[in-house]
């Protein structure tokens, strides 16, 4: 056997990832909050790519807004219209990059005369709002443990979820903190002597319970509800809580009312520091008397164009040195291949979205019960793109239709199929589950079994079990929590 080393040639062919091609499918993935921000940091970056500002003059690039109109009950599709517009040069005044500085000037400061090096500056006044841990931590800096039991204070707040519920039990706060059971104990009950009333429960009952003691003459009943029946107090059921405890109607209700009221269930959740995520549609769906017509978000989403100094700088390039050629080159190169993934970006979505309209035209017309099964490989084949094309296309994106805002990959469902009749859409299921539970008898309320029953009678063979998943899928409580 020869193992030594030897050439050989092989001739083969593959797809090579170019920066282009990189930019255009990282362009395809983002949002239109993503977008908005992707767009400025380009600009940013290359000098050459700028914000068309010009009003109606002749053009030179696609903006990015694309208009598509869609017939109801009409197969034929018609490609939007591409406006173009023109790039202008940087007539934009200089920036007086001193407003920026780090430091306090006459701009600044009320003093007319120069600060001291260690005054601080305006940045060291930036704050955040102080999360949950923050706020206990300045209220136990006022308090008086000592250094052991002050370790053990914070092993118990790092322990706080964003609800303010304890997640460790006592056992482990002896173990990891080293301590003994009366100093975790007394840590403990001091934390929970804190602000927010009810932080470092452990559960939503010792929570409600840590709020009442702090409340003066609470309903009688109040206690024993929380303590006992708490079950009951959610679900409402005031016939049983009238039995149990053996007081009067109005006495029952004026506790359940007085525990809404005036007590919350997760206490640390006021101090959140969790952002909330915004969704903006990166495209709308409207319908004008017969007609749909498909409409791309522009809102926060300039025009670009190649700045006309540097193309100035181009055309006069004997006066350029070789690298100062080289430069303004590679920066209009990428500035052109930047609009031009970005126009690419869009005309895609209407694409997609044409297709996504043509298939699910009921869904459109009559509401979410009349979806239609469908893949990713039938708007593929309908567009001829790949189908992880559609599927970065539809990632993380919104349309805004006459039916509310969905997103795009909701429109993409398994089937489920029926003997005899067409199959039905997953999601078209779920509609249905949640119409028959709205509709239901409060005091009778239909359990998954029953759903199966009826969705049966309608030629939908599904399992009890199907039928909780959607439904906790729905986030819908099951049947012993919606009696009422």
């Amino acid at each position: 056997m020869d193992l030594g080393l030897r050439q050989q040639l092989k001739l083969a062919q593959k797809l090579i990832m170019t920066p282009q091609l990189r930019q255009a499918i990282k362009l395809l993935q983002l949002n239109h909050l993503e977008l908005e921000g992707a767009l400025q940091a380009e600009i940013e970056r290359n000098p050459a790519l700028e914000q068309d500002v010009s009003q109606g003059e002749a053009a030179e690039a696609p903006s990015p807004s694309l208009t598509s109109t869609y017939e109801a009950g009409s197969a034929s599709e018609h490609e939007g219209d591409v406006t173009e517009r023109v790039a202008v040069s940087d007539n934009l005044g200089e920036v007086n990059w001193e407003d920026y500085a780090n430091k306090f000037d006459s701009d600044f400061s009320f003093a007319h005369e120069t600060p001291a090096a260690d005054v601080p500056s305006q940045f060291d006044f930036i704050s955040e709002k102080p999360g949950l841990a923050a706020h206990l931590q300045w209220q136990l800096a006022h308090s008086e443990l000592m250094t052991a039991e002050m370790e053990v204070a914070l092993f118990i707040i790092g322990n706080l979820n964003r609800f303010g519920f304890l997640e460790a039990s006592l056992e482990e706060i002896i173990r990891e903190c080293d301590c003994d059971t009366e100093t975790a104990a007394y840590v403990l009950e001091t934390i929970q002597e804190l602000d927010p009333p009810g932080i470092a429960a452990r559960d939503v009952g010792e929570s409600l319970l840590l709020q009442l003691e702090r409340l003066d003459n609470p309903p009688p009943l109040c206690e024993e509800i929380v303590r006992n029946h708490l079950a009951l107090l959610a679900n409402r059921n005031y016939r049983e809580l009238m039995r149990l405890t053996g007081g009067k109607k109005d006495e029952v209700t004026s506790a359940c009312d007085f525990i809404a009221r005036e007590l919350t269930p997760y206490p640390g959740l006021p101090f959140s520091n969790e952002t909330t995520k915004y969704i903006a549609p990166d495209i709308y769906v409207e319908k004008i008397d017969n007609d749909y017509y498909i409409r791309l978000n522009d809102d926060g989403v300039p025009a670009l164009a190649v700045s006309g100094d540097y193309r100035k700088m181009l055309k006069q390039g004997k006066k350029l040195s070789r690298d100062d050629r080289l430069y303004v080159a590679e920066n209009v190169r990428n500035a052109e291949w930047f609009i031009k993934a970005l126009h690419q970006r869009q005309r895609t979505i209407v694409k997609v979205m044409e297709s996504i309209l043509k298939f699910q035209l009921d869904f459109f017309e009559r509401g979410p019960a009349y979806l239609k099964p469908m893949v990713l490989r039938d708007v593929a084949e309908d567009i001829g793109m790949h189908e992880s094309t559609i599927s970065r296309v539809t990632s993380n994106k919104y349309a805004e239709t006459p039916q509310g805002l969905y997103e795009l990959k909701y429109f993409f469902s398994t089937a489920i199929p029926r003997d005899g009749d067409e199959a039905l859409a997953a999601e078209s299921i779920k509609a249905r589950i949640r119409a028959m539970i709205q509709e239901e008898d409060k005091k009778k309320p239909l359990s998954d079994s029953d759903i199966s029953e009826r969705l049966a009678r309608e030629n939908i063979q599904l399992a009890r079990r199907t039928v909780a998943k959607y439904r906790e899928q729905m986030k819908i409580m099951p049947v012993k929590h919606r009696k009422q």
